[in-house]
């Protein structure tokens, strides 16, 4: 007889990770015990140091907040759990107390998963295991759990991996060169020849693999004489042959090679040597697969001569991320990773330009990412933002440093976009000569835009407000810095532009809760995630910091944390905004490694009921840190 709570709950389930993972059997057996937990808005499920429970949880309905509770009691938000988020796993993997407290942000209805049940249905799944130790890394990092947490991925995971590319399925020959048992050692390398192939497995009539032969091989037991070429391929093969199933993780295909002392390994349709070959793993597939981390990416960059190679191994960084999403990797980390490989992109571009240039710099330079790049927040490729800032030289040389650096520059830009970064369409480049200067003119340049702003001032200034230095003299930076937070002190009137500016962009949602999307144009109905969502987070961000004149953060959520720091009496609604950005950043750069574009633009009727819920429950700061911003600034009265 059908339970029809149990089926409800197996189809709320099977949508999820890690239970899409499972059979449908083995969901509907775990479904059968849960526990269905009803909480009210300010709920504890559990707190810190509680003794870890039978079960861990997922979110059915609603949300519920993880907290560090700090040596004052007060809360310090880390993570926000939304409808089929899992959490509370510590007990499934480490059995462990739990480190921090889950509190209801709302009415919601939390599935509790019966932790001996699920381990039963679960066992020897690779897939679910990984899954759940990246979710207990990634929903509990924090800076206090962060030690704890990077021994979770040493201790937990097999002690051969130090980066989560070893978990990925192994990029194996999909389709295998073999020959039959009876073939001649001639006939068998004759078909190694025309395939260009190190190996060749041998068969027997089930095409189950029963040897394999290797170029060793042939130069050990041919060459030298032992064998005629025309013996049979089971007089040279070496057998049994080494298998592995088809999901084989790089780690588990490195471990077997390691193990067995060979270069390759047969993969079959049930990992053993009984059942039919369907491809073939090398040492150089493992190879091939470990080069996409960012070690190896960071050394292609500072190797790369020409920018063919600096393209290809950007490239690479994509597949990154990509991993590392479906990994559950954290935003935080991913950003971080990402961010030291644009730098380096654009640091390799710079050093090639030199070399091209007919003499070296006349004068000391700095070179700064802004926007994007400069906030260390670009993932995808977008547009290029920069500027270039060269020593004070005599006037009438001026004209002719100027020129040199803005034909560096022209170098520098061309060699990103073969790359990948988009010229900037309102040529805020360095190539310009509007965004190339010496230090003497940027100085009188930004205090202008902040002692007499308008409109147009607030636009390009606020773009250089999220600088990064890249390369250069560190000097210059910091002269810069300097003037423009001198000149900061000097005026309200440029924070009240800037604050008009941040609240323009009204929250994203309409009435009855509905998106706001575009209504005319090429993306009409479609919803605009970087104008209504997260520009609004990164302009009011910017805008508190230089209120505050903190220097140094440029990253939209770090700036929110440190200012949740620095602001006791509002730092939920900092740490609200915090989260949100990068929530919105990692929603926004899945639909870009979807849809193979930056994804600026979403088509909301691509997305599942709990994607647009999740995306809603982003929504929530806005409103709030907009209305802060107009009381703050006294806006309502200036405007």
């Amino acid at each position: 007889m059908s339970n029809s709570i149990a089926d409800r709950v197996s189809n709320f389930l099977k949508e999820y990770p890690p239970f899409n993972m499972l059979q449908k059997k083995l969901l509907l057996e775990i479904a059968l015990k849960v526990n269905i937990i009803y909480m009210e808005k300010g709920d504890v499920l559990y707190k810190k140091d509680d003794p870890f429970s039978d079960f861990f949880y997922m979110v059915r309905n609603g949300s519920v907040c993880l907290y560090h509770p700090n040596a004052d009691e007060s809360l310090r938000l880390v993570n926000i759990n939304d409808g089929g988020d899992v959490f509370g796993v510590r007990p499934l993997i480490t059995k462990e107390n739990y480190k921090l407290t889950a509190i209801a942000n709302e009415e919601s209805i939390v599935y509790a998963i019966p932790i001996n049940t699920f381990e039963a249905a679960s066992k020897n799944n690779l897939n679910v295991y990984k899954y759940l130790v990246t979710a207990l890394a990634s929903s509990a990092y924090d800076p206090y759990t962060a030690e704890e947490n990077s021994r979770i991925f040493v201790d937990y995971l097999p002690d051969y991996s130090h980066d989560v590319v070893n978990f990925q399925t192994a990029n194996y020959t999909k389709n295998p060169i073999y020959c039959p048992a009876e073939a001649t050692l001639k006939n068998a390398a004759i078909k190694m020849s025309k395939f260009k192939i190190g190996c060749i497995i041998v068969v027997d009539d089930n095409i189950n693999p029963v040897g394999i032969i290797t170029n060793s091989d042939i130069k050990n037991k041919i060459a030298t004489g032992q064998y005629p070429i025309n013996t049979k391929v089971t007089n040279v093969m070496s057998a049994p042959v080494i298998t592995g199933k088809k999901n084989l993780t790089l780690a588990d295909g490195q471990l077997k090679m390691i193990k067995h002392g060979i270069n390759h390994l047969g993969i079959t349709e049930d990992g053993s040597p009984n059942s039919k070959l369907v491809g073939v793993l090398s040492h150089h597939d493992v190879i091939t697969t470990l080069g996409n981390n960012p070690t190896s990416i960071l050394k292609e960059i500072k190797r790369a001569e020409r920018t063919k190679k600096i393209r290809a191994a950007r490239l690479k960084a994509n597949t990154l991320i990509q991993s590392y999403l479906n990994q559950n990797i954290p935003i935080t980390h991913i950003i971080d990773v990402i961010s030291q490989i644009n730098d380096a992109v654009t640091i390799r571009a710079i050093e090639i330009a030199l070399k091209k240039m007919p003499t070296p710099p006349p004068v000391k330079f700095s070179w700064f990412a802004l926007g994007s790049q400069g906030r260390k927040e670009q993932l995808l490729f977008s547009d290029q933002d920069n500027a270039l800032v060269f020593e004070d030289v005599p006037k009438k040389q001026y004209a002719k440093t100027q020129d040199y650096f803005l034909q560096l520059a022209k170098l520098v830009t061309k060699t990103l976009n073969k790359v990948g970064f988009e010229y900037c369409e309102a040529d805020m480049m360095a190539s310009n000569s509007n965004w190339c200067k010496s230090i003497s003119q940027w100085k009188m340049q930004f205090k202008e835009w902040i002692l007499k702003p308008d409109e147009k001032a607030v636009l390009l200034s606020s773009i250089f407000f999220d600088y990064s230095l890249i390369y250069g003299d560190y000097n210059l930076e910091k002269e810069l810095t300097n003037t423009i937070y001198e000149s900061l002190e000097k005026t309200s009137l440029f924070f009240k532009y800037l604050c008009t500016d941040a609240i323009k962009t009204p929250p994203p949602l309409g009435f009855f809760k509905q998106f706001v999307v575009e209504q005319n144009g090429e993306h009409k109905e479609l919803f605009n995630i970087k104008k209504r969502a997260l520009m609004p987070l990164i302009d009011a961000g910017r805008l508190l910091v230089l209120s505050k004149q903190v220097r140094g953060i440029n990253s939209t959520y770090q700036r929110f944390e440190k200012l949740a720091e620095l602001e006791p009496e509002n730092k939920e609604l900092f740490e609200s905004c915090a989260y949100a950005f990068k929530a919105l950043l990692k929603f926004k750069t899945k639909q870009g490694i979807l849809n193979g574009e930056s994804s600026k633009f979403i088509d909301l009727e691509k997305l599942t009921k709990e994607e647009k819920l999740k995306l809603k429950r982003c929504f929530k700061p806005l409103n709030g840190i907009q209305e802060s911003l107009k009381l703050r600034f006294e806006i309502n009265t200036f405007m």
